[in-house]
């Protein structure tokens, strides 16, 4: 919904009277531009969106049936930008310190949530919009503590301070959060599995695991409610809630379903977890109710855990998963010009790509035209087969949960014939005994080291090269997984980390406000823009 400005000469030959209603000033803008939806793919670069459009236009059996993503409908009516993430003093950036950079319009730390680089809190882009009787709203197919969601409304040196930040996020209270995290919302006592484990269960229907990552006894869903929220755990109670009130969904004791058990219970009757897309309609509902408009943050967080994981089968129905989202806010803004919608990335997880190989030659072949007249097409490599769009999407586990089960196992089923088994029952794509073996292969870790998080473990997943960029066991022999598919699929990896890679950044929204977000930027910049517009500057 670009509104294009007059070129010179048709204004020249305009009257002062016409032109005033032709030319909107830009503070008449600025007072009709109220609402501002932030859609964030936590790790999707462009290489992560090229696969989703690849998929929609080129799979044999694509879902898309010839239409476009809604990503491509916004980039076509809007404004496409590219932007930096690093933070000042690195090239590389975490998802707590990409999205304070957004939230904040300011450079933060690494890892840290809502703070400035000097380690001081600061008035993030909700928290501005409150201050301006704004509704604001904050939805996540994560934790709604996890780094993401936090850097909008908590104030932590930590990302990891996920039971400090459930306690800032509700001190700061937006009108609606909608995400997973029940578990740093209840009192450590949960996991006795006495009186206050059977209260939990009796409120949230027992439809999902229920544990505590609390360290003492507040009840935080019991604060909410006497902050005026309505709580709610499953798909009916969010639907049932009221729009006029203030609204907290926990959906998930830690995170929400993967993209790829989504697919499969999405048309499934009595399906209790919200989709993103859902979550997003119900807050849209809410915060629409404000007549001075709101703020919306939307995260689709796992299209970053599939590429961490290495898992483009999983990453694939994650970007649908959004995709989805990102459809109905598009059906939503329609006909509005009080509204700027900003889709983007906080960074590029994995280093992602399809490749050419020599592993699956093509036969030569004949082809028409005179310049071929004579001889047959023998190319060098192969280019990759639209066909693998479509076996990606067929498959039906990812590649993490499915490593977990294997490990769930008793001991003397974990062999490599069973995970051989295991993973070619999920996918178009097989691998063999020797592709089991290297799988389940460990080596002593070179980087040990002592008590750290991710370092401190004495044995590692063999990997073949880059060591030191996987550094998550579990999601290392996920990417292994992949790795051994990688003659079939043409996929290729360059890390079980981020990467620097710019990210897109496109906007939606009358053209005299979304215009700066258009060429080179950084997301520093990008979200000073966004406070501007939240401000009517």
């Amino acid at each position: 919904m670009k509104h294009k400005l007059l070129s010179g000469n048709a204004i020249l030959g305009m009257t002062a009277a016409a032109m005033i209603g032709a030319v909107a000033p830009q503070a008449a803008i600025a007072e009709r531009t109220k609402n501002l939806i932030l859609m964030i793919g936590d790790g999707m670069g462009p290489q992560q969106i090229g696969l989703l459009e690849l998929y929609a236009r080129e799979a044999p059996d694509s879902k898309y049936n010839g239409n476009p993503t809604a990503i491509t409908k916004f980039s076509d009516e809007g404004i496409l930008g590219f932007s930096l993430t690093n933070p000042h003093d690195a090239l590389v950036v975490d998802s707590a310190c990409s999205a304070s950079h957004l939230a904040l319009g300011i450079d933060a730390p690494l890892e840290a949530v809502g703070i400035d680089a000097n380690g001081d809190p600061y008035e993030t882009i909700l928290e501005m919009a409150q201050r301006l009787g704004k509704s604001t709203g904050l939805v996540s197919d994560t934790r709604i503590t996890h780094a993401t969601p936090a850097a909008f409304a908590a104030h932590q040196p930590h990302r990891s301070l996920e039971n400090e930040i459930a306690v800032d996020m509700l001190g700061v209270g937006p009108d609606v959060m909608l995400s997973g995290g029940l578990r740093y919302f209840v009192p450590a006592s949960v996991n006795d599995k006495g009186d206050a484990y059977e209260a939990l269960k009796e409120r949230t229907g027992g439809g999902f695991r229920l544990s505590s990552k609390r360290k003492d006894e507040r009840n935080l869903l019991e604060e909410a409610e006497n902050l005026d929220y309505t709580v709610v755990h499953t798909l009916n109670q969010m639907n049932d809630a009221q729009d006029d009130g203030k609204l907290l969904g926990l959906f998930a004791n830690s995170a929400m379903m993967d993209g790829i058990a989504y697919s499969r219970s999405a048309n499934e009757p009595g399906r209790e977890q919200p989709s993103l897309r859902e979550m997003t309609m119900k807050a849209l509902d809410i915060l629409s109710q404000d007549e001075d408009g709101f703020f919306l943050m939307v995260e689709a967080g796992q299209i970053d855990w599939a590429s961490h994981n290495n898992d483009p089968g999983t990453l694939l129905h994650e970007l649908l998963r959004f995709d989805e989202a990102i459809e109905y806010v598009y059906e939503w803004v329609q006909g509005r010009d009080d509204t700027v919608v900003v889709v983007t990335a906080d960074h590029e997880t994995g280093g992602f790509g399809f490749s050419y190989s020599i592993a699956d030659l093509h036969e030569p072949t004949e082809l028409p035209g005179s310049v071929y007249a004579g001889r047959s097409f023998d190319r060098n490599f192969d280019y990759a087969r639209k066909e693998i769009l479509s076996k990606l999407y067929k498959q039906s586990d990812d590649w993490f949960g499915l490593w977990l089960g294997f490990l769930r196992k008793d001991k003397a089923d974990q062999t490599p014939e069973n995970l051989m088994e295991l993973v070619n029952s999920h996918s178009e794509f097989k691998i063999d005994l020797e592709d089991a073996k290297a799988i389940m292969a460990k080596q002593p870790n070179p980087y040990f080291s002592e008590g750290h998080v991710f370092a401190g473990q004495e044995t590692l997943p063999k990997i073949a090269d880059y060591q030191a960029f996987y550094m998550v066991t579990l999601g290392t022999h996920a990417a292994l997984i992949s790795r051994q598919m990688a003659d079939q699929t043409n996929i290729t990896w360059a890390t079980g980390g981020h990467t620097h890679t710019p990210v897109n950044v496109i906007a939606w929204g009358p053209e005299e406000t979304i215009d700066p977000f258009s060429g080179a930027l950084h997301h520093v910049e990008v979200g000073a823009l966004m406070k501007d517009i939240i401000s009517g500057e």
